[in-house]
C-alpha cells in the first residue's frame, strides 16, 4: 500500500512525508516524482498538482486535497473524473480562518489602514468610528469556513449578513441564498468577506458590477481564491472611491509577482495566502485519518462533490 505526495517545494514535500509516515507506518509514502512500484500506489495527497499528475496511478482509491478547496485539483484538465477528492478541513483551519476574518473585519472597521499612514506621517488624528453594532459585515459563501467567521462576527456585535448558493439558518446571522437576494444583501454590505469556494459561477464574482452595489466606501476582504476577484476592476473601484481598501489573502498567480501593482497600492493589504493554511503535524493527522477511514468505509465526512466543485 502506497501513498504519494505532491506540494510545491521539497522541504514541504518531505515535510508531510514524515508527518505523514510517522502516523501511518503501515503504509509506504514517497514524493509524487518518485512514486516506487505505481501499481501499488492508492492515495495521493497533493497541493497544486501538475496536470497529468495522476495518470501513471492505475489504482487510485482517493485524492487527498490538502485544503478545503479542490478547485486546484479540478484544473488538471487530465484529471481521472471517476477517482474521488478528499477534502481536509478540521477545528485548526477553521479557527485559523476565525482569526483571520476577526482580524482583518476589525482592521477596516477602526480605520486601521489610516492610523498606520498617520503614524508613517506622524500626524496625531484621532478617528472615531461607529461601534460594531453599527457596523454590517457580509459574508459570502456559508460553508465549513464562511459559517464559522460568520458566528465569530456575529460575536462581536457586528451586524453580521451571510449570502450562500442555497439557503442556510445561523444564529445571529441574517442570511440570504440565491440571485434573487444577492443585490440586497451586496446593498448592506459595508464590509464584505468573501470565502466562496471557485466554481465557474463564482469566478470573476468580485468584479466592477458586484463593487457598485456595495455603499460607497466599502471595503472588501477576499481569502476565498484568487479568480474570485478582476484586479482591474478593484483598482478602479478604489480609484473613485467606491471602496476604501481590500485585503487581500489570494491572488491569480501566486506567489505575487513583485512588480504587480497591489503590492505598492495605499488601500490594498496583502497577505501571502496565509488565512487558513495548514501546517504538516495538523494536517497530517486530519488527512491521516480521512484515509484510514475511506480504507475501511469507502466514505468520509470530507469527501467533495467534484460536479459542484467544493
Amino acid at each position: 500500500m502506497s501513498i504519494v505526495v505532491s506540494i510545491p517545494g521539497v522541504d514541504k514535500t518531505n515535510w508531510w512525508i514524515e508527518q505523514l509516515q510517522a502516523l501511518l507506518p503501515r503504509w509506504t509514502i514517497r514524493p509524487i516524482h518518485d512514486p516506487g512500484d505505481v501499481e501499488k500506489v492508492t492515495y495521493a495527497v497533493v497541493w497544486k498538482p501538475a496536470t497529468g499528475a495522476f495518470l501513471p496511478f492505475p489504482n487510485l482509491k482517493a485524492i487527498v486535497s490538502l485544503g478545503a478547496g479542490i478547485d486546484h485539483v479540478l484544473a488538471d484538465a487530465e484529471l481521472p473524473r471517476q477517482v474521488p477528492i478528499i477534502r481536509t478541513v478540521g477545528t485548526d483551519l477553521t479557527q485559523r480562518m476565525r482569526e483571520y476574518v476577526a482580524l482583518h473585519v476589525l482592521r477596516h472597521h477602526r480605520d486601521m489602514p489610516a492610523i498606520s499612514a498617520n503614524q508613517r506621517e506622524r500626524r496625531w488624528a484621532q478617528l472615531v468610528v461607529p461601534p460594531a453594532t453599527q457596523r454590517s459585515v457580509g459574508v459570502m459563501g456559508l460553508g465549513n469556513l464562511g459559517g464559522t467567521a460568520a458566528r465569530t462576527l456575529a460575536s462581536l456585535s457586528f451586524e453580521t449578513l451571510g449570502w450562500s448558493r442555497t439557503k442556510r439558518e445561523i444564529d445571529g446571522v441574517t442570511t440570504y441564498a440565491g440571485q434573487a437576494e444577492f443585490a440586497d444583501f451586496l446593498a448592506r454590505c459595508e464590509i464584505l468577506v468573501c470565502l466562496l469556494p471557485l466554481t465557474e459561477a463564482t469566478t470573476g464574482i468580485l468584479d466592477a458590477d458586484l463593487f457598485a452595489r456595495l455603499p460607497r466606501g466599502a471595503s472588501v476582504i477576499n481569502a476565498g481564491r484568487g479568480p474570485h476577484l478582476v484586479e482591474d476592476d478593484l483598482l478602479d473601484a478604489l480609484e473613485s472611491g467606491q471602496l476604501s481598501h481590500a485585503t487581500l489573502d489570494v491572488f491569480h498567480v501566486e506567489p505575487l509577482p513583485s512588480e504587480h501593482p497591489f503590492w505598492a497600492h495605499p488601500a490594498i493589504t496583502v497577505t501571502p495566502h496565509i488565512a487558513s493554511l495548514i501546517d504538516a503535524p495538523t494536517g497530517s493527522r486530519i488527512v491521516a485519518a480521512n484515509i484510514e477511514r475511506f480504507e475501511m468505509t469507502g466514505h468520509v465526512e470530507d469527501l467533495a462533490d467534484a460536479e459542484r466543485g467544493y
